[in-house]
């Protein structure tokens, strides 16, 4: 209960911050960009008054490094050993599939897929979570049950829908190749464990980082990073849109839950919590790479970043759960043009996430 009374002053205050947000952002002073209307007219320039206050917004920060625990530094050695086994099948229990199989660099390391499929060829429950920028969040998975990149790295490999592959016999099969001997050794100067395992392929994924984008760019000065569209989509973004509510600071995720109204049966962050105000809650996705991630929410249900604008602008749908601030402040009633200007914000956010191909294994 005391979290959630938490959870509802930190709502408040942020509210009363993006109150601010709005009326800076949006409303129709001779210093603030003016909105694009539907009538054909071209929009006006915007102003470096509202670029200012957008580069200021106590919301907004630029990603900055990856967080490196500091028990498993990012060494050649470490990251080596990681990329081998993050495209290895043997890590699977019938050695057919690898964690590229589910997180392909090619489909912005996802799967393309609304949901993943299963090891029987069935579909899974819930959309495979892109890998980009994944060293950034508190906690790991959608409903946040692993509480580190490196537990969550050996969540898929047990899990008997996903790898299906038990860990001792993993290790095993580990120690009858010689090569990984040796690179377990290099690495972390010990034998094979579930700890090295993980910490070799968490690693490696915290290499897959989208940063220093337009946005980025624009935040820490550089005032025509953007253009004057993606400027209007940013105020969009921090004001009427209300982004920004969940959407915040580096990675653009607040790492906390919320049920976003989609009808579901996936239970969510009550599966770890048990507490009935978690039915249907997920974790704020950050918005690094959006651009390669289709399709989109943690059931695939979404194929383009036009039907996400449209899901919020509408309100979402009507899950009994749906959290308090969608039910009290959506529908947003955004405009045509509204929405192709914080369309071309999002977009800006794409980035290059950088590739890494299959390695030659042991």
């Amino acid at each position: 209960m005391a979290k959630h009374m938490t959870g509802f002053l930190l709502l408040i205050f942020i509210l009363i911050n993006l109150g601010g947000c709005t009326k800076e952002a949006t409303a129709p002073t001779k210093t603030k960009a003016p909105a694009q209307t539907d009538t054909g007219q071209p929009p006006q320039e915007v102003s470096d008054e509202l670029k200012h206050v957008l580069q200021t917004h106590q919301m907004l920060t630029p990603i900055g490094d990856i967080p490196i625990p500091e028990d498993n530094p990012m060494n050649p050695e470490v990251l080596k050993l990681g990329q081998a086994l993050y495209f290895d099948p043997l890590l699977s229990g019938d050695n057919t599939r690898s964690c590229a199989s589910c997180h392909d660099a090619s489909l912005g390391y996802g799967d393309g897929k609304a949901t993943f499929e299963k090891v029987d060829g069935t579909a899974g429950a819930r959309n495979s979570p892109t890998v980009i920028n994944s060293g950034y969040y508190k906690t790991n998975f959608w409903d946040g049950r692993a509480s580190s990149l490196e537990e969550q790295a050996l969540g898929p490999i047990e899990n008997p829908n996903e790898m299906n592959q038990n860990l001792d016999a993993l290790i095993n099969e580990l120690k009858a190749i010689k090569g990984y001997e040796e690179m377990f050794q290099k690495a972390f100067g010990t034998g094979i464990t579930k700890e090295t395992i993980a910490k070799a392929i968490a690693a490696f994924e915290r290499q897959i980082v989208v940063k220093d984008t337009a946005y980025d760019r624009f935040l820490q000065g550089e005032k025509n990073a953007l253009t004057d569209q993606e400027v209007r989509g940013l105020g969009l973004f921090v004001g009427k849109a209300m982004c920004v509510t969940c959407h915040n600071g580096p990675n653009l995720s607040d790492n906390n839950f919320y049920n976003i109204g989609i009808e579901s049966e996936d239970e969510g962050r009550f599966a770890v919590t048990q507490e009935p105000g978690d039915l249907g809650r997920i974790r704020t996705p950050g918005l690094y790479g959006i651009t390669h991630t289709a399709p989109y929410m943690r059931d695939g249900s979404l194929k383009t970043l036009e039907d996400v604008i449209d899901y919020y602008d509408r309100g979402g749908d009507n899950h009994p759960n749906k959290s308090f601030f969608i039910k009290q402040f959506m529908p947003l009633g955004l405009s045509d043009s509204e929405k192709a200007d914080l369309l071309a914000f999002l977009k800006t956010l794409g980035g290059q996430p950088p590739v890494f191909e299959k390695p030659e294994l042991p």
